[in-house]
C-alpha cells in the first residue's frame, strides 16, 4: 500500500523488498529436529540404553575386623540372597557365601579371613550383574 502526499510516495511497514526471517527459522528448526531424531534412533540401534536399570541391590553394609575375622554387617536396605554373594581379596570374588539364609538388615557375615592385613570385598553377583557391596581395608 503506497500513500501519496504532496507528490511523495510513502512506504508502509509491509511494502518493499524487506523479507521476513521465517524461512531461515524454519530451516534451522527442521535441521534441529532431524539431528535429535537421528540421535534417538542411533541410541536405540546401538543399544546404549540397554544397561540402564541393571544394578545391584541397594543396601548399607559395614565391614570391620573383630580381632579374628572380617565381619560384614547389613545395616539396612534390600535383602540379598546369600547364593548371590561372594567374598574376594580385592581382585577376585571366588568364595561363595551360602548358609541358606538371606542377608538382610541386622544380619552378619563372618569371613574365615584370619589376616587383618588383607583387603576383603563382599561382591554381589547374580550371573548378570556384579558389583562390590562393601570392602574391608586394613
Amino acid at each position: 500500500m503506497k500513500l501519496k502526499t504532496l507528490g511523495q510516495t510513502v512506504r508502509g511497514p509491509f511494502d518493499g523488498e524487506d523479507r521476513g526471517v521465517s524461512p531461515v527459522i524454519g530451516v534451522i528448526l527442521m535441521v534441529a529436529i532431524t539431528v535429535i531424531l537421528a540421535a534417538v534412533i542411533g541410541a536405540f540401534v546401538l543399544g546404549l540404553g540397554d544397561g540402564i536399570g541393571d544394578s545391584g541391590p541397594q543396601a548399607s553394609i559395614s565391614a570391620e575386623w573383630d580381632g579374628t575375622n572380617v565381619v560384614f554387617t547389613h545395616n539396612g536396605g534390600d535383602s540379598i540372597d546369600d547364593n548371590d554373594l561372594r567374598l574376594g581379596d580385592g581382585t577376585s570374588a571366588d568364595t561363595t557365601v551360602d548358609d541358606g539364609n538371606t542377608f538382610s538388615a541386622g544380619t552378619q557375615i563372618t569371613t574365615s579371613e584370619t589376616d587383618d592385613d588383607a583387603t576383603v570385598n563382599l561382591v554381589y553377583d547374580d550371573g548378570s550383574t556384579s558389583t562390590v557391596l562393601a570392602t574391608y581395608e586394613p
